[in-house]
């Protein structure tokens, strides 16, 4: 690539990453789109509750939406890491593990996270294909199924809140002491719902497609679905490297308009919100898309 120098440069390139380019290409402004390759829903087999795109596979949706984005010939698209970077007077200059060096007036975090695994047998394999983050992504594939929930306290009890209008099937599964209040425990035990304490040992399946959990004591529990609420971190230090702030909850700290807290800096996408979709990835895309395009015209009208 001949160019190095962009008005925006755009870190992570699937849903949200591909949106904000969008709404920068269409505006004529000069973007870089860097990626790594390693979307947090790879294992994923199908994406829902996305208009348009309902049941395709994730991969297809991200390879339909970088075709369309690179037909504006003021984006371009770079394969690679960035883990660097560096803030000067009026730019920001981002290094790649190749050593290639970029810089933009601009920088769009569209970069994910990435979910904390738990040391259990099984359940990496199974993670986003029968062990599921999501009701509204993909509840309605598992209802009326066997249905457990890996949480505990006010996580597990609105988990179950949702998805016990999905199956009449659901336990959830607290790996030790359980952290319910009384009035929570009697509208549990009211819906059905049971509870185990005992430690997980084992997730039994068969191609990431689960069948049973074995415990502590050698017991097992027959599912088709398991939920879990995992800790997770960002996918980049670079949004800590330049200064970003970031909020309790571990996400990017950004205000209505996508704002981070260095000036100059964006964010978008999972990386900065708990509502973790295709379609609300694409949303705050393509709105901070707009409101770059919005700072970028107002410095220089």
């Amino acid at each position: 690539m001949d160019r190095k120098d962009f008005e925006v440069i755009i870190i992570g390139g699937s849903y949200a990453g591909l949106s904000a380019a969008m709404a920068l290409g269409r505006s004529l402004r000069t973007v870089l789109i860097v990626d790594s390759g390693t979307p947090c829903n790879m294992q994923t087999p199908h994406s829902h509750n996305f208009l348009t795109q309902d049941g395709e596979t994730p991969s297809r949706i991200a390879q339909k939406a970088k075709e369309q984005v690179l037909n504006y010939k003021t984006v371009s698209w770079m394969n690679g890491r960035a883990i660097h970077g560096s803030q000067g007077v009026n730019d920001f200059e981002i290094t790649l593990q190749s050593g290639q060096v970029f810089t933009g007036d601009k920088i769009i975090f569209a970069t994910g996270i990435k979910d904390i695994m738990p040391p259990i047998p099984g359940f990496a394999e199974c993670w986003g294909i029968s062990v599921i983050h999501c009701p509204y992504c993909h509840g309605f594939e598992f209802r009326n199924q066997r249905t457990a929930i890996i949480a505990n306290a006010e996580r597990a009890f609105h988990l179950a809140s949702l998805i016990n209008n999905l199956t009449d099937n659901l336990t959830i599964l607290t790996s030790g002491d359980t952290h319910f209040d009384m009035d929570q425990m009697a509208r549990l035990q009211e819906h059905g719902i049971f509870i185990i304490a005992k430690e997980i040992t084992e997730m039994n399946h068969l191609d990431g497609y689960i069948h049973s959990m074995t415990f502590s004591d050698s017991s097992r529990l027959e599912v088709d679905a398991v939920y879990a609420g995992l800790p997770f971190e960002q996918q980049s230090d670079l949004p800590f490297l330049l200064g970003c702030e970031f909020s309790e909850s571990g996400h990017i700290k950004i205000d209505t308009f996508q704002r981070t807290s260095v000036k100059g800096i964006y964010a978008c996408g999972d990386n900065s919100t708990m509502m973790r979709s295709v379609a609300n990835a694409v949303y705050t895309g393509n709105f901070v898309g707009a409101m770059v395009n919005k700072e970028l015209t107002d410095e220089k009208f």
